[in-house]
């Protein structure tokens, strides 16, 4: 059996798979999930597990090179938007429409149970060398 890391296997099968620049997103309940895209549902009910318990998760198991957030988290979310200031990954802000676009391109959506707005993440894989 596993004994450290994530035990969600989808989770941790598709953070093995990922390669330099593949993007994955931790998202709200709210966020829609494209056609085409895998979404791993992890919602029990609002705010379980919340964005903030799965995030830091991933960044602990995850070589992140740059976030992407929806610009409009640091007006409506300012409470989520200081504590993504803690990490110092690169960070970019897009509007929430860029934001769904961009969804539309990435290998899985994470689905949280979190009920805040704006609650989302594209984090882009970086490289171990």
């Amino acid at each position: 059996m596993y004994k450290t890391g994530i035990l969600n296997s989808e989770i941790s099968k598709v953070l093995s798979d990922l390669g330099h620049t593949d993007c994955i997103v931790i998202a709200d309940c709210g966020l829609p999930v494209p056609k085409g895209v895998r979404k791993i549902d992890l919602a029990l009910t609002f705010g379980v597990p919340s964005f903030e318990s799965v995030y830091a998760i991933l960044l602990e198991h995850m070589s992140v090179q740059k976030m992407i957030f929806a610009e409009e988290m640091k007006t409506d979310n300012s409470t989520l938007y200081e504590k993504i200031q803690e990490t110092d990954v690169e960070r970019e802000f897009v509007s929430h429409e860029a934001f769904k676009k961009l969804t539309q391109d990435t290998v899985a959506i994470i689905r949280t149970g979190e009920a805040t707005p704006y609650a989302n993440v594209i984090l882009e894989s970086d490289v171990l060398f």
